[in-house]
């Protein structure tokens, strides 16, 4: 029963971050109307966020080995209840800037937190569970775009609200552990599948970042998308990855994950295709929806394998702590991905966005050859094998 509570809370967590974020994105338009933010201006306030998740991120791995991530996710939650309404009632251009960068540490601790209670409690039940937890990121920015949809014609102030979430999530019961003080990452890690995992995650939060930061000012400026639709861009995207994430285990279980990450990574390149070259904006949302269905798995199956090859051949008693702080340092890859999804992105298509989709829809392709670190471990088949 306490498990159960710990995996419920945790999802609880995971929903909690896809509803603020995909909240906040979904008006990235309206903040460049008040603000008369260019995209490239955009672009660097996004770099900034970007690289302080990226510090919120390393501060959880290095706490990580004398403070359970549970302590840690709450503290992330506490500071993203503080920074939703600085940054969405923010009188001047300067107090918004202050409260993303609040906004940008406090995604990195959830970022990081949350994943490393997710393989605890997958470890705990002894079955991959991964995709649902991250099923529950996507329901709630699946939320979180419904929310920014129904109240476009009211003040932005009224997205301050999503903050509640997170406030009513900190003082849920997550997964406790006793804490085993760790000088470091252990140096006997091994990083070469770990890097090539992480490669994948950099490859899928790439694609991701641009779809769920760029699709609605895609929609609003390069489609001609009638007023109050641009986060049509991201709901069925939202909606598309949901329905795959959910079914993600028993995909997993009936396919293997090599080949479920290149029937993705396929299908990803040809709903790019379809947005780089859309002619209007029903065809690109067609395109955004594709596009969720694609690339829904990655993530949870990275955070899985990275989990399983981090705790090789360690005792039980260590291996949790050892998992955290090596999470915590994998998560950097988010980063890494996000980096090239939002700033490249961006940049790249400050005068054209079809261009700056074209950077994802080819390195997407790279998914095929890593697709191979995802086996269950050296020596066993890539696919299942007839029962």
């Amino acid at each position: 029963m306490e498990l159960r509570a710990s995996r419920l809370a945790v999802a609880a967590a995971f929903l909690s971050q896809g509803l603020v974020f995909i909240s906040l994105t979904t008006r990235l338009p309206d903040y460049q109307d008040r603000w008369e933010i260019s995209e490239l201006t955009l672009s660097l306030l996004l770099l900034m966020m970007v690289l302080l998740a990226g510090v919120g991120s390393v501060v959880a791995e290095a706490l990580a080995k004398q403070r359970e991530s549970a302590w840690l996710l709450r503290l992330g939650l506490a500071l993203t209840v503080i920074a939703v309404p600085v940054l969405t009632t923010a009188p001047t251009m300067e107090v918004f800037v202050g409260g993303l960068a609040v906004y940008g540490v406090a995604l990195g601790v959830v970022d990081a937190t949350t994943n490393m209670q997710a393989v605890a409690v997958e470890h705990a039940y002894g079955r991959p569970i991964l995709p649902s937890f991250h099923g529950a990121w996507t329901l709630g920015g699946i939320v979180g775009a419904a929310l920014t949809l129904a109240t476009s014609t009211l003040p932005l102030e009224v997205a301050a609200g999503v903050a509640a979430v997170p406030l009513a999530v900190l003082v849920l019961p997550f997964l406790p552990r006793a804490v085993s003080v760790l000088p470091a990452v252990p140096s006997d890690v091994p990083w070469r599948p770990l890097l090539l995992v992480g490669l994948a995650m950099v490859v899928f939060y790439m694609v991701d970042t641009a779809a769920q930061t760029w699709g609605a000012v895609y929609l609003d400026t390069t489609v001609s998308t009638p007023d109050g639709l641009v986060a049509l861009a991201t709901l069925p995207y939202l909606v598309a990855s949901l329905a795959l994430r959910l079914g993600g285990d028993v995909l997993v279980r009936g396919h293997g994950a090599v080949r479920v990450i290149r029937v993705g990574a396929l299908v990803s390149c040809g709903a790019l295709v379809i947005i780089v070259l859309a002619p209007s904006w029903p065809v690109a949302v067609l395109g955004f929806t594709l596009l969720g269905a694609g690339v829904a798995v990655i993530a949870p199956l990275s955070f899985s394998a990275a989990a399983r090859i981090a705790g090789e051949g360690v005792d039980e008693a260590s291996r949790q702590a050892r998992v955290d702080a090596v999470i915590g340092r994998f998560n950097q890859f988010n980063y890494a991905g996000a980096l090239l999804g939002a700033v490249l992105t961006g940049a790249v298509g400050r005068d054209d966005l079809r261009l700056g989709f074209a950077i994802p829809m080819v390195l997407v392709l790279a998914l095929l050859p890593l697709a191979r670190a995802f086996a269950p471990a050296a020596g066993e088949p890539v696919e299942p094998q007839p029962a």
